[in-house]
């Protein structure tokens, strides 16, 4: 036998040796606290991948569990001798062998220590069984599927979006569908009023059915869909205005870029004419000859003020108007629709303060903020967006008690306002490459495991994990079809096509 084949049929016999005791490695787990357990197996034979779902036997039954991290790591056991090509010695060779180990959560059954419990993959059947025995009694919102239990549907429960959500994900993930595929199902499946800011008019098509959509679905959706309200900030019925009177003080001033200390006299005259002279608008201005009248403006007439369209026409309606005294079920503020960046955040500072104004009407409503960067973001560049900023923070931190309740959308969790997303019970994560964003995500959502969000960076359109109070456990999702029609859409890019 030549050196070469003695060789190759050494590696032969190692590489078969080492896999027989890998496959030989028992699938076992245990626990100290009956509620959280480590576990080894086969590095051949892996029960479930992180997110996955297992069944550990031998535990006074089989309870279903989630593992939550995994690792490959190797061990010595041992060596393999083998007789030198020449035959005078001995060669002793290291056996090390690879096996996976991990740890995980109970998802269910009595809480006592264990050892040495079997592991093996739980089917679909079971982890559709355990998600309808862990169902709570309030109405479940069916968004889609499990991305790590074949044909398994999920649904998020709808009583958890009583505390504030934080959804975010990085351009391209479908942030934005499935933001709206929740919105469309607790229009569907629940009674809370809805109020959207929405920046780039990705919502305003909410009435509107996809094409394809099954018949009965469609004909329940646009019944639930006839209290959809969308106010744009075109001319005619309908617009999304405001007043003058509509704005507090501080807001006033802010828009005009007036300091209460250092522009006091100016200030005070602004306050006198809005709130004891009874000016409605900016346009009741525009003819003052006094002096003080005239100070103002002349400062918003430079500012481009009073040719903003988001101003309310004289003795026209107020978007103010609809959102606290309307009747809309589901009230879309299309900010998009708005020519100016100026504009869009005074509808959207003038929103969110009347309704922390009216917070003891105790009227539950859900508050959508999309693109929140823009409205409430950690650095503010300009005073009516801080303005917008902390009465979200204030919203966040004791809206809950009069029925106010938010859903924050962003691509970068760290340029929205830290005191906002850390009021937040519920994650819904996207797919996000920033290891930044990630961290950021982690510190303020501590309930999650570290290695679920990692997973993240990986996930593909319409993936996300869910966790929190709208969520029996963090389950990794793929979003399901929507039914109404996507407002905003990118540029397509014809421009790409072979041969141009």
């Amino acid at each position: 036998m030549t050196d070469e084949l003695a060789y190759t049929q050494r590696v032969g016999e190692f590489r078969a040796a080492r896999e027989r005791i890998e496959r030989s490695i028992l699938p076992l787990a245990s626990s100290v606290d009956g509620r959280r357990f480590r576990f080894q197996a086969s590095a051949f034979a892996l029960p479930a991948q992180v997110g996955g779902y297992v069944v550990l036997e031998g535990t006074g039954g089989g309870r279903l569990a989630q593992v939550t991290t995994l690792e490959l790591e190797q061990d010595e056991v041992g060596s393999l001798g083998f007789d030198a090509t020449d035959g005078t010695a001995r060669v002793e060779s290291r056996l090390i062998v690879r096996l996976a180990r991990g740890s995980g959560a109970l998802l269910e059954g009595e809480v006592a220590p264990f050892h040495d419990a079997t592991v093996r993959a739980a089917s679909p059947d079971e982890v559709r069984a355990w998600l309808d025995r862990a169902a709570a009694p309030r109405a479940q919102l069916d968004i889609g599927e499990l991305a790590l239990a074949d044909g398994v549907p999920y649904s998020l429960d709808a009583g958890g979006f009583g505390r504030h959500t934080f959804l975010c994900g990085q351009s391209g993930s479908g942030k934005t569908y499935a933001l709206g595929l929740i919105l469309e199902r607790l229009l569907l499946d629940t009674d809370l009023r809805v109020v959207v800011l929405d920046p780039n008019s990705d919502y305003a098509q909410m009435a509107r059915v996809r094409k394809g959509t099954a018949r009965d679905l469609a004909k329940r959706y646009r019944a639930a869909a006839s209290g959809v309200v969308v106010r744009r900030g075109t001319r005619g019925p309908g617009r999304l205005a405001v007043r003058m009177a509509d704005l507090d003080p501080a807001i006033q001033a802010a828009m005009l870029r007036l300091d209460p200390v250092d522009d006091r006299e100016e200030y005070a005259d602004l306050v006198s004419l809005v709130h004891e002279g009874g000016v409605k608008a900016l346009s009741d201005l525009a003819v003052a000859d006094d002096g003080a009248e005239r100070a103002i403006v002349l400062r918003a007439s430079n500012l481009g003020a009073l040719d903003w369209q988001v101003w309310s026409r004289p003795g026209g309606p107020s978007f103010i108007d609809d959102l606290l005294d309307g009747d809309a079920r589901f009230l879309v503020a299309d900010l998009g629709s708005l020519p100016s960046r100026e504009e869009q955040a005074l509808a959207a500072t003038a929103t969110l303060n009347a309704l922390w104004r009216r917070r003891a009407d105790r009227r539950p409503i859900l508050i959508v903020i999309d693109e929140a960067h823009n409205v409430c973001p950690s650095s503010p560049e300009d005073a009516v967006t801080a303005i917008a900023a902390n009465t979200a923070v204030r919203i966040a931190a004791e809206g809950r008690k009069f029925g106010l309740y938010l859903l924050v959308a962003t691509q970068r969790p760290q340029k929205v306002q830290e005191n906002v997303v850390t009021q937040c019970d519920n994650l819904i994560l996207m797919r996000m490459n920033s290891l930044g964003d990630l961290a950021f995500a982690h510190e303020a959502f501590s309930f999650v495991p570290s290695s679920l969000m990692e997973r993240a960076t990986t996930f593909r359109l319409g993936e996300a994990l869910v966790a929190g109070k709208i969520s029996p456990h963090p389950a990794v999702v793929q979003m399901g079809r929507r039914v109404a029609e996507e407002g905003g859409a990118d540029v397509p890019a014809t421009w790409a096509r072979p041969g141009h």
